[in-house]
């Protein structure tokens, strides 16, 4: 019986820094204050700063979780679209469904539910941990432990399959490399070479550009679907 196989990534963005209360500001802030040393570096370490939000699940959310089914090659993206009303439609085997955060979250951990193998590049380190933690906030148990054991053969009742950690050999490699050098490397179509980075995704939210950062993640799926498989047919021996 084949393992069921399932590529998933997220999109995120911040929390607009100035609407926060002055007590979690200085909690944000404190420790830039503290390191440096004057005004201009400061402005800098704060702008770097309130464009981080987004990468923490205590001061962002997730805007899109995108799935694919390895074997099918089929999935779904679902997209938060504020003030809009998007239809559902499919585009390259791909679905794509207008939601809110709670209701993504949802969908996600019940369609978990069906596989047993999941697909990551950087998913320890940020997919993963944010859904479960944006999860818990909204009431939500995951059906599926992606946090289990860092190693593979610790892993028994879910695999995740972080190809950013598999690729460097869990970090021995001097430089990890993101995405888009590690899908050039393989001669793989890059997300990137469309002319959207991760970096964008905030400004595209503000535009109301939903269905850009929804394609965005489509090529994210499709550039790890296939760095998996790479992977696997050469590397996992």
């Amino acid at each position: 019986m084949s393992t069921q196989k399932l590529v998933f990534d997220i999109e995120t963005i911040g929390v607009d820094f100035d609407a926060l209360d002055n007590t979690t500001q200085d909690v944000l802030t404190r420790w830039i204050k503290k390191e440096s040393a004057g005004e201009t570096e400061y402005k800098e370490a704060l702008r770097e700063l309130k464009e981080g939000l987004g990468f923490s699940p205590l001061t962002g959310e997730i805007v899109a979780i995108g799935v694919l089914d390895v074997d099918k090659n089929q999935g779904a993206v679902y997209f938060q679209a504020p003030g809009e009303n998007i239809k559902e439609f499919s585009e390259d085997n791909i679905k794509f469904k207008q939601m809110t955060e709670k209701e993504m979250l949802e969908n996600f951990w019940t369609g978990a539910k069906e596989y047993s193998e999941f697909i990551t590049f950087n998913g320890r380190g940020f997919d993963a941990p944010f859904l479960m933690i944006r999860s818990a906030i909204y009431g939500i148990k995951p059906t599926k432990d992606l946090m289990e054991g860092r190693y593979l053969y610790q892993q028994r009742d879910c695999k995740h399959i972080d190809l950013l950690d598999q690729l460097t050999f869990y970090g021995a490699t001097r430089r990890k490399g993101n995405l888009h050098l590690w899908s050039k490397a393989f001669d793989i179509k890059s997300p990137k070479e469309e002319g959207i980075t991760g970096d964008d995704v905030g400004r595209l939210f503000k535009e109301k550009k939903f269905l850009d950062i929804a394609k965005y993640n489509v090529g994210d799926l499709r550039a790890t679907k296939e760095l998996y498989e790479r992977w696997r047919k050469y590397l996992n021996i």
